[in-house]
């Protein structure tokens, strides 16, 4: 038995400990918003914060989120960096197939809030590791400094 704490609720997990922590969240416990991309680590569609760290949740196993405090997408905007980001992406239009987007918000999420005034290259940097097949890159770094209060 693994118990996590996922978005500040326990949940007791009875799974083998290397499962991954993806999907636990969305196989075990009904979490649909964190997605499956490349099961890799290399999209980032499955980002998720584990103590306030953006991580990929498809190689991350249970057994290294036990006693951390897991966030997901569906608790992101209980956060005030987390609701300026939603709210940035609306005024940006960011989202088209919508696919990466939860990956997206949690990898901005976390980075504004190790840094709160990113620079460019610093939003570049922290988000290299999510892909957008849509290709909504510079509407995503508005959002971005948008949330940050930072001017274009």
């Amino acid at each position: 038995m693994t118990t996590l704490t996922i978005n500040g609720k326990r949940h007791d997990i009875a799974l083998p400990e290397d499962t991954p922590l993806l999907w636990t969240l969305r196989d075990e416990l009904g979490m649909t918003g964190t997605k499956f991309g490349c099961g890799m680590a290399l999209c980032g569609a499955c980002t998720v914060h584990l103590d306030g760290e953006a991580i990929r949740s498809c190689v991350t196993p249970i057994s290294a989120a036990a006693g951390k405090n897991i966030t997901t997408i569906e608790a992101v905007g209980e956060d005030k960096v987390g609701l300026a980001l939603q709210q940035a992406w609306q005024d940006h239009g960011v989202p088209q197939c919508g696919y990466c987007q939860a990956g997206q918000i949690m990898s901005a999420t976390a980075l504004l809030h190790k840094t709160p005034k990113p620079s460019d290259q610093q939003i570049r940097e922290a988000m290299s590791g999510n892909i957008c097949r849509c290709g909504t890159y510079t509407r995503i770094h508005a959002a971005i400094k948008q949330a940050a209060g930072v001017s274009k």
